[in-house]
């Protein structure tokens, strides 16, 4: 795997006529440490990916997979999710401020304007599917580890 290119294991949960849907563990940057038994701030959860189907190649489900996307394609990801919304709320909740006065009030409109960000990504969900391209690929059989 090159350093452009984001990787995650998964196992093929549904082969659909034009997708693959494989789930795959995401893990937060703690999740690797060596103490992570110990502390709760270590998070694992379960996405569910859509990867376009290639009929040139035979898949079945519950196989182990790779699943990798182009690194520019995650920080764009990044930025319609999380950064956008982000400086969204946070000037609609200093203007709000500025012109009501009350930060209740302020927070409460702050985010319900990103309902019609939200919404417009998701009336765009296509088209965006086209831009993120998930590329899958069998795993090598795992080699025996000697741990002695």
């Amino acid at each position: 795997m090159s350093d452009d290119q984001i990787m995650h294991s998964g196992i093929i949960t549904e082969i659909n006529r034009d997708s693959i849907l494989v789930s795959i563990i995401a893990e937060s940057a703690c999740a690797a440490c060596h103490a992570k038994g110990f502390c709760s701030v270590a998070d694992q959860k379960e996405k569910i990916v859509e990867v376009n189907r290639d009929h040139k190649t035979d898949h079945k489900i519950g196989e182990r997979v790779s699943v990798t996307m182009q690194r520019a394609m995650g920080m764009k990801a990044v930025l319609y999710g999380y950064f956008i919304p982000f400086v969204i709320l946070m000037i609609t909740l200093i203007v709000s401020i500025k012109v009501t006065g009350k930060e209740g009030v302020s927070g409460l409109i702050s985010l319900l304007v990103l309902i019609p960000y939200f919404f417009a990504l998701y009336m765009l969900r296509d088209k965006l599917k086209r831009n993120f391209v998930f590329k899958i690929s069998k795993l090598q059989s795992e080699t025996n580890l000697n741990y002695n």
